[in-house]
């Protein structure tokens, strides 16, 4: 076994991910964030790893960079980055093929690397509360995304190319600065959860009643326009489900 510190040896041995049957897994925290352990890297088994301060810490000690190595840990499936200082993100992230989820919520990143395309495996990916001018284009390449949050960023466009993303279900993008959503989003064929609330929002898609799977007739929290200046159609419309809007539409 590679020589690593006890510390470490102890969790990378004893901690495992309940979804995965022998998945090695590490969580650093607190001051261990500061200078992340040249060895931990070498742990090329590792399927789980955890760099998100500990609650108690009060967020003192956070990580603001991420080691290049990072792309040494082929076997990575889940990383959790949430809660550190981060300004970006290595273009060597790109390079885990097996990567499934990625936090990344309540950072400072203004932008991801175009490399982050390549995480063709990637489902469930966490944005949140960053600084995120526009949805990156590079995010409509996750072929395999089912959950997508970049909810509290300062999102005012969203690429057409969103449509190629026809396995997401779930696409959260409240309190951002949207003043109008592209085309493609109609295509999303799969998408069963869409928060839209606290946007600049005046109009919806003339195709929007394409999005067969959202119902907030049957469940409230299925889409949510709260907080947006809507005209197209006017909110009392929208309240009413797809199927009212289909009809608002259709009668133009």
């Amino acid at each position: 076994m590679t020589c690593i510190s006890p510390d470490l040896q102890w969790k990378y041995l004893t901690e495992r991910d309940p979804q995965y049957k022998n998945g090695k897994k590490v969580k650093l925290e607190g001051k261990q964030l500061m200078s992340v352990p040249p060895q931990l890297f070498a742990l090329e088994e590792l399927r789980v790893l955890e760099m998100s301060p500990e609650r108690e810490s009060g967020l003192k000690y956070t990580m603001n960079l991420i080691p290049h190595e990072i792309g040494l840990l082929q076997n990575l499936t889940f990383l959790y980055l949430d809660s550190n200082s981060l300004k970006e993100l290595p273009v060597e992230i790109g390079s885990l093929a097996k990567l499934e989820r990625l936090t990344l919520s309540n950072n400072s990143l203004t932008s991801v690397p175009l490399e982050i395309g390549g995480l063709q495996r990637l489902r469930s990916l966490h944005l949140a509360n960053n600084s995120l001018s526009e949805l990156p284009a590079a995010l409509c390449q996750l072929r395999s995304l089912v959950f997508l949050d970049a909810t509290d960023n300062h999102i005012r466009t969203i690429p057409d190319a969103i449509r190629h993303l026809q396995k997401l279900e779930a696409l959260l993008l409240l309190f951002n600065a949207l003043e109008h959503l592209p085309r493609g989003i109609c295509s999303l064929k799969s998408l069963s959860t869409l928060w839209l609330g606290h946007n600049k929002l005046r109009a919806l898609p003339p195709n929007f009643g394409r999005l067969l799977k959202l119902d907030w007739g049957s469940n409230y929290c299925s889409c949510n326009f709260e907080g947006n200046p809507l005209e197209r159609p006017p909110p009392e419309v929208c309240s009413g489900g797809p199927a009212e809007i289909r009809e608002y539409f259709a009668s133009m």
